[in-house]
Order: C-alpha cells, then sequence, then structure tokens
C-alpha cells in the first residue's frame, strides 16, 4: 500500500489496515566507478516496498539523501547533517501520527544515518508516536559473514551484488578493476582513526572488491532482509502502546 498512490479519502483508512508504516531512508553519494550514487536509496526503497507489497504496510515517500558528510569530495555527493535527517524523519512521523498511524520503521541504508534516526526515534516514544529503526545490513550478519568473508565495507562485493540483483543496468563490470584495491575503511595510526574522509583512504572510493560480487548473493541478502523486516512489523503490529512505551520510575 503505497501512499502517494491513494486517494485522500483512500487514505482514511490506510492506517487501521496497514497498522504499521515503512519509510525508507537511503543516501545519494559516490559509490566507487562502477555503481550509481543512488545505491543506499536503491537498496532501503527495494526493502521497504516488498515488505509493504507482500504485508500490507503504509509505504511513505522516502527520504532519498542522508548523512554523507564523508564522501563529500566526490562529484554528485549530496548531504544533510544529522540534525536536518533527524528533523526530517521526526516530522513525517509527527505528520502521520495526526492520522492516527503511530508505528513506523525507519528502513535505512546507509551507515552514517544510524546515529540521527536512532536519536529520532527516542524522541518520538516520548510522544506516544513508535519508531523503530532496521539497518539492514546489522540484521543479516550470520549471512553475510556467510557470503563475503571478504572486506566489503563500501561499494564492494556486497553492495554489487545488490545493484546486480535490483539494478543491473546500473552497474558497470568493465569498470570493476579501476576500483580501489582498500581492504578497510578509514585511515588509522596507533589505532587512532585519523582519515574520516573516504578521500583519505581510497582514491576510487570503494572499500572491497567488486568483482567478487554476483546477483545470486545480492538476491539471497536482498531476500532474507525482506523477511526480516516483515516479520518485525508483524511484531510491532502486535504490540500493544503500554507494551511499547517508556517505562515508568522505578521503584
Amino acid at each position: 500500500m503505497e501512499l502517494m498512490k491513494l486517494s485522500t479519502r483512500e487514505a482514511r483508512e490506510a492506517p487501521s489496515q496497514a497498522r504499521v508504516a515503512v519509510l525508507p531512508i537511503g543516501a545519494i553519494e559516490q559509490h566507487g566507478p562502477h555503481l550509481p550514487l543512488g545505491t543506499d536509496w536503491f537498496t532501503s526503497l527495494h526493502i521497504a516496498s516488498e515488505v509493504s507489497e507482500r504485508g500490507g504496510r503504509l509505504l511513505l515517500p522516502g527520504i532519498p539523501v542522508g548523512v554523507s558528510r564523508e564522501h563529500r569530495q566526490f562529484w554528485g555527493t549530496l548531504t544533510l547533517t544529522p540534525t536536518q535527517l533527524e528533523d526530517q524523519a521526526k516530522a513525517l512521523a509527527q505528520s502521520l501520527a495526526t492520522h492516527d498511524l503511530r508505528r513506523i520503521v525507519f528502513v535505512n541504508g546507509h551507515a552514517t544515518n544510524c546515529a540521527p534516526l536512532e536519536a529520532a526515534a527516542r524522541e518520538l516514544r516520548e510522544e506516544g508516536t513508535y519508531a523503530f529503526v532496521f539497518n539492514w545490513w546489522q540484521s543479516l550478519s550470520a549471512l553475510l559473514a556467510e557470503l563475503f568473508p571478504q572486506p566489503t565495507a563500501h561499494a564492494g562485493s556486497l553492495e554489487t551484488s545488490i545493484m546486480l540483483a535490483i539494478h543491473p543496468e546500473l552497474v558497470q563490470p568493465e569498470l570493476f578493476t579501476e576500483a580501489s584495491s582498500v581492504a578497510q575503511w578509514g585511515k588509522y595510526v596507533e589505532g587512532v582513526l585519523v582519515g574520516f574522509d573516504a578521500a583519505d583512504f581510497t582514491s576510487q572510493g570503494n572499500v572491497g572488491d567488486p568483482r567478487l560480487g554476483s546477483a545470486e548473493k545480492g538476491n539471497a541478502v536482498l531476500s532474507a532482509a525482506i523477511n526480516k523486516l516483515g516479520r518485525f512489523c508483524d511484531w510491532l503490529a502486535d504490540q500493544s502502546d503500554q507494551d511499547l512505551a517508556p517505562r515508568s520510575h522505578m521503584a
């Protein structure tokens, strides 16, 4: 059920029918020479859309741009500040709450979005709106370790696999050999992070080897993420407000 495609009369019934809304949130940032800028957005949108279609959850218009300052030196990257992302996520959830739908999942596709989205979720809970952050890669740690034993932090084999599954026409395999051979995110001296930006340690923007990706692996990851999110939405729909509300002072 996609909110943008409903009429205002149809939207009147949507909260009671859906019970849970999903909000895809991504990033528009460099993903090496071989992947599109919208990789994180395409991933979160795909997962959220599939869960909405299969489970009858309400799909909200998403937030394609995230917190991507660490990629700003690469052409095409757009970024919000953490506060701007937090405010946008809260505003959409608060607007939805006026229509009596107070359960929402932020379907996040970008690691640097995590902190501001979690901050938004905590504040919304105090208002009686129950928002949660679904970081798809964190929910699949065992599967990812099995499928991708090699480093794949950014635009490596993992994200290349996902894009080969979702939008193969946007992947440029002929440029895989031009990707950086960097295997670790960040630049460290004596265990201290000294390189905060991607440009500090990867000339081409990627971390990990895209040649090790495949559409088969990408489909396995996406299927697992969709199933995980679907089960979480089912759980969330079954919880009472009392189950979700902040606890009272301890005795």
